[in-house]
């Protein structure tokens, strides 16, 4: 149908030029030029398509004019987009749609993505259903124009003139142009809200974290300088605080990144209904979050710490698991911490690692915090010729077997002789090592020593197992076993008289290496214990897989055991799981009678605590013994 009926919709061949010709292509002229000053101010597709058909009808003089875009559905509708010139009830008689039974001018420019003129509509037998209405209207000649964008038809722009010949081939080749200028105007807006987009999106990205969409550190650290910035000259204290959630690094090795970012969106959560409404949350580095209370004093700023503490005291569910995500909270204030936000934030952080030995787990930054900070940074320095200076002394820890009383072992530990500060002990500086990477000068001085002295105890017929601790970075170190397999040769030492603890943390970083470093040293005939037992969560994960011949319970449950029943079903349950598994167990941090007297009757196999002995010098612990009375209290 399409056939000849086409041919005569296409503009005819002028025989000759009239002044109404003249009249009719300057009118298409200066609706181009109208046109043209509406896409240089247009900066938004509908009021651009609105304002164009505008400029047609009001500058240009046509009847109407209106533009659609096709869709491609299953009705190839035309959603009308903008109009101007319509009469009421118009559009109630025209079919919005390109569908192939649809033969007005409209729809053929759109399949045929080529202009399309009907020049007296009363004439045109396809537009029949529209004549009454037309004559009514005035409408007599329709030209309509595909919007072609990136290749493809997107629409059209339809124009309606009130007399019977218009819309001749001059004419409608300079309507082309408008129409061709329509399209790539709606292109180029387009284009450049694609752009804008794509802007945005980058900017979010580089101030916003993706998993919990909250502002990221520069973001926060901005408002914070913002914040300063507007701070009159006596200004309004508030807070900065930091709260880390200690757990997440091992959920995310555990049971992988997707459940530490669960654990992150759900600490999220929690956290933004405890906010004002000018208060500020961010996600600042990989566990921590940090906050900014807006109009809060130190006292107000304990308070909202201990509601965030309260708010993570039931458990967070991650795929079945029970995760005690109770977080620590460091806060630091203005104007009394800092002018400006990197003191504000690095004070906050740490009175956040002050929070780990408070008992509330919050802490408000002190002077001394910042103290402690330079001085262990100039111990870092010192730390470097310690080795070399030898100022570094091997202590021994003893260990009891507790049905017998009889010392069967010790724990090789290491402490700080400084010249100027005096005995200094691994909590200050072990965790500095690891940090600035002197952890392996310092494990290699550790074996070395030990060695030495599990000679020279063997030399004079001391049968004494001395277990020495590796750390996280010990088993990553490819060249441990080799080192150690050369000090057994140095040194002849019997294997059975050293021995190895390993912290659950230490075997999370890999724990495929860590496996296999453990094997290599179980080759070497060294016995093997995990420290710190029951503060992860690899312990029955990987407890059956891993070499051992021991578990050390950790001390912060022997030590609360005889008060807290928790503590104490833990300890009894980590007893009976050790003695199913073949394997002995320790308790480390027994400080007191009860607490031994308790042990004994859970059936521990071997006690370390300062109970039984403080750590001494190596070179007094041959002559080291168990006193009496705590024999005879083992025993009854």
């Amino acid at each position: 149908m399409d056939g000849a009926k086409d041919e005569s919709t296409r503009p005819p061949e002028a025989a000759c030029v009239s002044i109404e010709d003249y009249k009719r292509l300057y009118r298409a002229l200066k609706t181009l030029s109208a046109g043209n000053r509406t896409l240089a101010r247009a900066v938004d597709e509908e009021a651009l398509l609105q304002d164009m058909c505008h400029a047609i009808v009001d500058q240009g003089g046509y009847r109407m004019a209106w533009i659609g875009y096709a869709d491609r559905d299953e009705k190839r509708t035309i959603r009308m987009m903008a109009c101007a010139g319509a009469e009421e009830g118009i559009w109630e008689f025209f079919p919005l749609s390109w569908a192939d039974e649809i033969k007005h001018p409209t729809a053929l420019a759109i399949r045929s993505g080529a202009p399309r003129v009907s020049h007296l509509v009363q004439e045109d037998p396809a537009l029949a259903f529209l004549h009454a209405e037309q004559r009514k209207r005035g409408y007599v000649a329709v030209s309509a124009f595909p919007l072609i964008i990136d290749g493809q038809v997107e629409g059209n722009l339809t124009i309606i003139a009130g007399d019977k010949d218009a819309f001749g081939n001059e004419e409608v080749n300079v309507l082309s142009e408008l129409a061709e200028d329509v399209a790539f105007g709606i292109g180029a807006l387009r284009a450049r809200n694609r752009q804008l987009e794509a802007e945005a999106a980058l900017q979010r990205v580089a101030l916003y974290d993706p998993v919990t969409d909250l502002p990221n550190r520069s973001l926060f650290h901005k408002r914070l300088g913002e914040l300063i910035a507007r701070s009159p000259r006596t200004p309004r204290p508030f807070a900065v605080s930091i709260v880390a959630l200690d757990q997440f690094r091992e959920v995310n090795e555990l049971l992988g990144a997707q459940h530490g970012n669960e654990l992150l969106v759900q600490a999220a959560a929690i956290l933004r209904p405890l906010l004002d409404d000018e208060d500020l949350l961010a996600r600042v580095s990989d566990d921590e979050f940090a906050v900014l209370w807006r109009d809060t004093d130190a006292e107000r700023a304990g308070q909202r710490a201990v509601r965030v503490l309260a708010a993570f005291d039931q458990p967070l569910k991650l795929s079945g698991f029970a995760i005690d995500a109770r977080p620590r909270v460091g806060i630091a204030l203005f104007p009394g911490h800092g002018p400006g936000p990197d003191a504000l934030m690095r004070r906050a952080a740490l009175a956040s690692r002050e929070a780990r030995q408070s008992p509330g787990n919050f802490a408000i930054f002190t002077g001394n915090l910042d103290r402690d900070c330079n001085r262990n940074l100039s111990l870092v320095a010192e730390l470097h010729h310690a080795i070399a200076d030898e100022q570094l002394r091997l202590y021994c820890q003893p260990k009891v077997d507790i049905a017998t009383g009889i010392p069967c072992g010790a724990e090789a530990l290491v402490r700080w002789a400084h010249p100027e500060h005096g005995l200094i002990g691994p909590d200050r500086f072990i965790k500095m090592a690891e940090k600035a990477g002197l952890i392996t000068p310092l494990t290699n001085w550790v074996l070395g020593e030990a060695f030495r002295q599990v000679y020279t105890w063997q030399s004079d017929g001391i049968a004494v197992p001395l277990a020495i601790n590796l750390s996280t970075r010990d088993l990553l170190d490819s060249r441990l076993v080799d080192r150690i397999r050369g000090l057994f040769l140095t040194w002849g030492v019997d294997a059975g008289n050293v021995q190895f603890e390993i912290t659950e943390s230490a075997l999370l970083e890999d724990p495929r290496g860590s496996l296999e470093t453990l094997k290599r040293l179980r080759d070497l005939g060294v016995h093997l214990a995990i420290d710190d037992f029951g503060t992860g969560f690899s312990s029955l994960t990987y407890l059956q897989r891993l070499p051992t011949d021991s578990i050390k319970i950790d001390q912060s449950f022997v030590g609360r055991m005889l008060e807290h029943e928790g503590s104490d079903a833990i300890v009894r349950s980590t007893i009976d799981l050790g003695h199913d598994l073949g394997l002995s167990v320790i308790a480390e941090g027994v400080e007191d009678q009860a607490t031994w007297t308790r042990l004994a009757a859970l059936k521990c196999d071997v006690a370390q605590g300062y109970f039984i002995s403080q750590p001494l010098p190596a070179e007094e612990f041959a002559s080291w013994h168990l006193p009496e009375d705590m024999f005879h209290a083992t025993l009854h």
